[in-house]
């Protein structure tokens, strides 16, 4: 538990003083926040899959629908904020997000697409380095993607090296018996200790050294979707690049929860959405990361479109691809105008609240509901989220023993949205743009309610 917890009280009267003194309490006046069917507000808790939409994305939306109504096409040039550079209008407050210079990132596509994008340039297996080093219980959509690479590789080194890849792809897949892998010995699954929930970095660290000469990528999410652990990145890409494999994290649930510093970490890539802490609204426009020293690197493969052709060069149509400098040359189609207008309303908050502040703040609204969660005389509730502060996000996963979805939806009722994931475990996120410590008092305060 984090040492501040010692001077938590269990009492309403706290949650309030905690409200009062929270300079960033107004920003939850920038968002809608849903009705109760019974009356008042929800306690919202689930911007770890949809965030809440600002006050101002109507208007953001608007304004491109009313410049594409009285433009038409010139709106690309003349509009109030003009659609040929929009994405450029995003840059700078998502670079300052995830701890990046503007060259290293862009906005664009939705994230597996992004995922598959970056893998084409980072994912280059040979017969003697072709692992890949990936949660065992990553998000399904990782999973997918990372084995789906798998496959198309596998069939092409076959194809083009012939028995004598086959040969060293035998005695790589047998030189540690040890491993963690699948039947092909591609895909190195990290799972956790026997007995326990959350992997453990020194143990992350071992696996890298363990394939050090055959492991091609690690990838793994900056927080993990269902048990809310932060993973020490800065160690993980250190340790990876050290044995000379690439490193690259999807930061779904990392991006706007976490400080992150890619850049200062060394990190190759990184891709995540923005409608969970980004609150870009659903299926918003994902973003990418490429490190700068990859910016200009012309043995890079990549996939490539129109968008990512240098812009002084593009209107002239030629058919060879010349790559814009930096993360903007993975760029395939123009953008999807309202999209980014959505997400803009949000990126201003952000810039306005600053990422420091915003992780101060939720160390303490996420310590106060783990204090308020352990002071329950309940045997059965229990917190699978890392009690380490710098090892988690503003989510915690509650495991009650012996229970059922019914006890999920009875919270539900009473007003509490939350998140529940098979076979035991309910997600709660206090986002600290929206969420107040009250909330946080009334939400526990429910599921004791309930337990009972």
């Amino acid at each position: 538990m984090d040492k501040s917890s010692a001077s938590f009280e269990s009492t309403r009267s706290f949650a309030e003083k905690m409200d009062s003194r929270d300079r960033l309490f107004h920003f939850r006046d920038k968002f809608f926040i849903p009705a109760h069917q019974g009356g008042g507000e929800v306690l919202y808790f689930t911007g770890n899959s949809l965030g809440l939409q600002p006050r101002k994305t109507r208007e953001y939306i608007e304004q491109e629908l009313k410049d594409w109504e009285t433009l038409g096409v010139e709106g690309h040039f003349h509009a109030k904020n003009p659609w040929m550079p929009y994405h450029e209008f995003l840059t700078h407050s998502m670079a300052k997000i995830v701890g990046a210079k503007p060259i290293e990132t862009v906005v664009m596509n939705s994230l597996t697409v992004n995922l598959h994008l970056l893998m084409v340039s980072f994912y280059r297996p040979t017969p003697t380095r072709y692992k890949i080093i990936i949660e065992g219980d990553a998000f399904p959509s990782d999973q997918y993607a990372v084995k789906s690479q798998i496959k198309f590789h596998q069939r092409k080194i076959s194809t083009q090296s012939g028995s004598d890849a086959q040969e060293t792809l035998t005695r790589n897949s047998v030189k540690n018996q040890n491993a963690t892998a699948t039947a092909s010995d591609w895909l190195v699954e990290l799972t956790p200790r026997e007995g326990e929930t959350i992997l453990r970095t020194e143990d992350i660290l071992k696996t890298i050294d363990n394939h050090d000469d055959s492991v091609a990528l690690i990838m793994l999410g900056g927080v993990n979707y269902y048990t809310g652990q932060a993973f020490d990145m800065k160690r993980i890409t250190e340790a990876g690049q050290k044995v000379g494999a690439v490193v690259g994290f999807d930061l779904a649930h990392a991006a706007g929860n976490l400080e992150l510093k890619l850049h200062e970490w060394n990190v190759d890539f990184a891709c995540w959405c923005s409608y969970k802490y980004l609150n870009s609204g659903p299926g918003g426009i994902a973003g990418i990361f490429v490190h700068e020293r990859h910016a200009d690197n012309p043995k890079l493969p990549r996939f490539t479109g129109w968008w990512g052709h240098d812009k002084e060069t593009r209107f002239l149509m030629d058919d060879e691809f010349v790559p814009i400098k930096g993360a903007e040359g993975w760029q395939l189609s123009n953008p999807p105008i309202f999209q980014m207008a959505s997400l803009r309303a949000s990126l201003e908050i952000f810039e306005e609240a600053g990422m420091k502040a915003l992780r101060e703040k939720s160390k303490k609204l996420t310590g106060y509901m783990e204090f308020l969660l352990n002071e329950i005389a309940d045997e059965r509730i229990s917190i699978i989220t890392p009690s380490n502060p710098d090892e988690r996000g503003c989510q915690l996963s509650i495991r009650v023993e012996n229970s059922d979805k019914s006890l999920f939806d009875a919270i539900t009722k009473k007003g509490v949205v939350a998140d529940w994931r098979e076979p035991d475990v309910i997600r709660v996120a206090p986002v600290p743009l929206y969420n107040s410590f009250m909330d946080v008092y009334r939400f526990v305060e429910i599921l004791k309610d309930c337990l009972r």
